[in-house]
Order: C-alpha cells, then structure tokens, then sequence
C-alpha cells in the first residue's frame, strides 16, 4: 500500500469511507473476516492477541501513517490479531474489492505489491536476527521506546511521560522476554532513574538512556 504510486493510491482511498473510533474501541478481532485494510489518519492503535487464559497482550502500537490489515489485501484471510484504540482515531477504509479492481485496471502495481511484501519478510527477517542478539535491557527499552514515541509527552528537558497503563505483560510480549525479565529490568532503572512512576500513574523515562541501552 505505501509503494503505491501516489496518483494511484490517492484514486484508491477516493470514495472509501472514514471510520472514527474512541479510545478503547476496538477496530477488529481476530479471526475476523479480512475485508480490506485501514489507512491511520490521527490517532494510536494497539496490536493485540489473547494469551491461554485469556489475559491481552499488546504486540505493537501504531501511530498514524500506518496501514492496519493490509495482507488482507492480498489473501483475503481471518485477522491475524486483534486491532484497539488507545487514542481516538480516524481512519480511512479501503475495501479488499477496491484494491481488487485497481489492480485488475493497473496490473502493473502487482510489482509494486511484491516489493511490499519482499521488505517486509526482510525486515522481518533482520528484526528476528537482531533480537536474536539483543540483550535482555535492549528488547525492553525499544518495547518502551515504542510507546513512548506514540504516546508520550515531554515531561521536561529529556525526560517523556508515558500517560497511559503500560503492563509489563506487554512489555513482555512485545520484547519477546518473559515477563520476570521485564520486572528485573524496570526496577534496575527506576534505581538508576531512568525510569520513574509505575504502570498506573504513567512511567516517566529518559529517552536518551533508554536509546543507549536499546543498542546494547
């Protein structure tokens, strides 16, 4: 969808409607039909799955630009993942039978599509890698780096306050660490305060240190 040539993809988002959730709505399920993909005008949504006993865990978080169900366009499969509002959002909605269409009218674009998907199982491929590699400390600090970009407020010279319930569960899950890791590591920052507050009241961090141990 990003690769698109601009005119085309301007001509695909013409006629789609506007969709508008309040935070904590949620945009899909898992296992829901795969219908088309939505474009994020304003607003943060959360990536999310159950886990065995029914408890969410946050996978990812996405800010606006992004577009949410895209392979949908391509398979036409359930949802892989289930979709919320953290944010209120707008969002533009672009039927899997527009996309459809647009190809059959540009076949063409099907390069485009391959391109797509080619970088990102690469960038798949170099994540898995990395992660491979990444420290503990490192796993955590992108997890809550993630938020901080989406959802964070300067809090003064350095420092961002993250307003909103950040679990270690999701930490966790979006690190790839078990949960115990993610709580010996937060308290190892909140003594060397580059990590205050708690998941309640909002964590206050230091973007600069947490970016230094992200490259550990």
């Amino acid at each position: 969808m990003s690769r698109l040539p601009r005119e085309l993809f301007r001509k695909l988002l013409a006629g789609e409607r506007t969709l508008r959730l309040r935070e904590g709505d949620t945009l899909f399920e898992r296992g829901d039909a795969g219908d088309g993909c939505y474009w994020l005008r304003r607003g943060v949504l959360a990536v999310c799955v159950a886990s065995a006993t029914g408890e969410q865990r946050t996978l990812a978080i996405l800010g606006p630009g992004a577009i949410v169900g895209e392979l949908a366009m391509i398979d036409g499969l359930p949802r892989s993942a289930s979709v919320q509002a953290i944010r209120e959002c707008e969002l533009t909605f672009v039927s899997r039978t527009a996309f459809t269409e647009l190809l059959q009218r540009h076949p063409e674009l099907y390069i485009d599509i391959v391109m797509t998907l080619a970088a990102r199982l690469r960038q798949s491929d170099e994540d898995l890698v990395a992660s491979s590699f990444l420290t503990v400390r490192a796993r955590v600090a992108r997890a809550l780096l993630q938020f901080a970009r989406q959802l964070g407020e300067e809090a003064g010279p350095g420092r961002i306050l993250i307003r909103h319930n950040v679990t270690q569960s999701d930490l966790a899950a979006m690190a790839g660490v078990a949960r115990e890791s993610v709580s010996r590591t937060l308290r190892e920052w909140q003594r060397q305060k580059i990590v205050e507050g708690s998941s309640r009241s909002g964590y206050v961090v230091r973007k600069a240190s947490l970016e230094r141990a992200a490259a550990e």
